[in-house]
């Protein structure tokens, strides 16, 4: 009987992982550790769930406020906010502790509440126990990453954790990170907290991983929709505590500007939770490419590591599938068998404008086919091409689609418009079971906002016909 340790059991990760061991061979023994308080995992108390509700009240204001059918926008009350955003969160963390711990009724199963750290390659200490799995998983989660700038230790600063539990807010802030989280939070300070903000981009605009209208898009959005100052191709210096506040002193084009405000955001992204495991003990190196695609660590063959841990992709449902990939894997390797490399195919939903205006990623984009050398014929649309984002209220938006030129295969498919979050399930289908374009449904139906689909199926179809 294969004996494994899971290092972070209350998160999304961990408890894939146990569930899969545990279905492909029930008689593993499983010592499930973590010292969460109140315990539920990152994704359920400070991440996509907490976010999702407080952005939807926030997208009530916004929708409202720009139908000039309606009257005054009304106002948000940040404390109900609050109180009912905790109350599903402790219902969802209750849920997912219930079932962690519903686990141990198993044979062979125990949950062990505290913090483990590597005493050496082969053992592990918890509290006052040291025990010695055949493998250990560890799904340790992420934590905020607080970039090395001049001047940042003497600031204080707020996390997106922070403005998830906030019932007041500042007149005016600096916002530090244009990535995700940012783009989630920023229209939310706006709109809800009603404050005067001024964000760092590094680049000429955010999400630069996508076609440029994308980027120039959200900065019109942001700019024109929230009344946001984006400083773009900006860097951050250093950062000074003002009695009114903080000073961030930033730098374009050899250009030095200065922004002061009463407070400083910082949504930088996060870096993996390693701190305390311990592997300064082990044979292990955390460095560069340290987690191979089977999800097992490069330095030692009997560790796993999954979700935000490995750095890879520090996505929720990303998470769940290493997760199970990893599970499968430990029992195959017990088993002597090849290991199976974790397949990844990009699905990645910015839940940007308030989730009005979702960015979604599926697949390849132009610039990756290209990195690939896929001859692929790229198509785009306008969300002001279908009438009815017009009757909704808001035609702003891109869709794209990418196919292979050759044989049609539906390769990627990138959004961002009103309900594009909606839409990527169907695109991820069409991509993962290798799709031809010419071969998807062209036909009338209801609802009619996913015409935007159709129109990007017509234009490929049309032009793999014409070559």
């Amino acid at each position: 009987m294969v004996h494994v340790a899971i290092v972070g059991a209350y998160g999304s990760a961990g408890v894939a992982v146990a569930d899969e061991l545990l279905a492909r061979e029930p008689g593993t023994e499983l010592t499930l550790i973590d010292d969460g308080e109140p315990g539920g995992g990152l994704c359920i108390l400070e991440g996509c769930m907490p976010s999702k509700e407080v952005l939807s009240a926030g997208a009530g204001r916004f929708l409202a406020r720009t139908d000039d059918r309606l009257g005054e926008a009304p106002s948000v009350d940040p404390e109900a906010v609050v109180a009912r955003k905790d109350d599903h969160i402790a219902g969802f963390a209750e849920h997912r502790r219930s079932h962690v711990h519903g686990l141990t009724r198993r044979e062979g199963v125990e949950f062990v509440h505290g913090r483990a750290a590597f005493v050496d390659d082969r053992r592990l200490a918890v509290g006052d126990r040291t025990i010695a799995p055949d493998y250990v998983v560890l799904a340790t989660g992420s934590t905020v990453n607080v970039p090395d700038l001049a001047g940042i230790e003497t600031v204080p600063y707020s996390t997106s954790a922070d403005v998830l539990d906030a019932t007041t807010f500042p007149d005016s802030a600096v916002v530090m990170g244009f990535g995700y989280v940012g783009l989630e939070l920023v229209p939310y300070l706006a709109e809800v907290g009603g404050v005067d903000l001024t964000v760092i981009e590094h680049d000429d605009r955010p999400v630069d991983e996508l076609p440029r209208p994308y980027g120039e898009t959200l900065l019109e959005l942001y700019r024109g929709e929230f009344g946001v100052e984006i400083l773009t191709e900006s860097r951050e210096r250093r950062l000074e505590r003002t009695d009114d506040g903080v000073r961030l002193i930033a730098e374009r084009d050899g250009e030095r500007l200065v922004r002061e405000a009463e407070a400083l955001y910082l949504f930088t992204g996060r870096r993996p939770n390693l701190d305390g495991v311990g592997l300064e003990h082990t044979r292990i190196d955390a460095d560069g490419e340290w987690v191979e695609p089977t999800m097992r660590a490069r330095d030692d063959g009997r560790v796993f590591v999954v979700g935000d841990a490995n750095g890879h992709e520090p996505i929720l449902h990303v998470a769940k599938e290493q997760g199970a990939v990893a599970g499968a894997n430990v029992l195959r390797d017990a088993r002597g068998e090849s290991l199976e490399p974790y397949e990844f195919v990009p699905h990645h939903v910015i839940f940007s404008g308030l989730a009005v205006y979702p960015t979604v990623r599926i697949g390849h984009t132009p610039a990756t086919a290209r990195e690939a050398g896929v001859d692929a014929i790229v198509v785009e649309r306008a969300a002001s091409d279908d009438g009815v984002f017009a009757t909704k209220g808001h035609s702003e938006g891109v869709a794209t689609l990418v196919v292979d030129a050759d044989d049609g295969t539906v390769l990627g498919y990138q959004g961002l418009h009103l309900h594009a979050d909606v839409m990527a399930k169907t695109m991820q289908v069409a991509i993962e079971l290798g799709l031809d374009v010419r071969e998807l449904p062209d036909r009338a139906y209801h609802p009619t906002t996913p015409e935007i689909l159709d129109g990007l199926f017509r234009a490929a179809a049309d032009e793999l016909e014409g070559r």
